[in-house]
């Protein structure tokens, strides 16, 4: 991996789907150069898709005019995403572990996100501040 010269990043984009792609972008444009391996990009990358699309439909209930802050701060061994909404808030804790054979069985889609944030990346937190801002952090460890 080569030297990070600049290691922490930020994007804040509105509210909407639309705007999806340019997380996406970001998140592939402030990695890859510092030699992350493909995988491990793109884990991240579907990681934090999914927390975007979430706070789009569950925080901010598709309203397109909300703010969504990003900060990326690269280590030579970690990779950290701090998202930030001013949304609604809710309890992770009161989300199940989805039963992926009857999720298969039922044919159904969606309802996956925090399953696959919890799966592809290392560490997931997420705290509310009630009435102010919901803040989540997920960490990918490269080693």
């Amino acid at each position: 991996m080569e030297t990070i010269k600049q290691n922490t990043f930020d994007i804040s984009v509105k509210s909407s789907t639309e705007e999806l792609s340019a997380i996406r972008n970001f998140i592939r444009e402030s990695i890859t150069p510092a030699g992350v391996a493909d995988d491990a990009v793109d884990k991240i990358i579907l990681a934090v898709d999914e927390a975007s699309t979430n706070i789009v439909k569950h925080s901010y209930h598709y309203a397109k005019d909300k703010e969504i802050r990003v900060h990326l701060a690269l280590e030579p061994d970690s990779c950290t995403v701090t998202i930030l909404d001013y949304g609604d808030s809710f309890d992770p804790n009161e989300i199940p572990k989805p039963d992926m054979k009857q999720y298969l069985e039922e044919k159904r889609v969606g309802g996956l996100g925090l399953y696959l944030m919890r799966t592809l990346m290392d560490e997931v937190q997420y705290t509310s501040y009630e009435g102010k801002y919901n803040k989540l952090i997920l960490i990918k460890k490269f080693n």
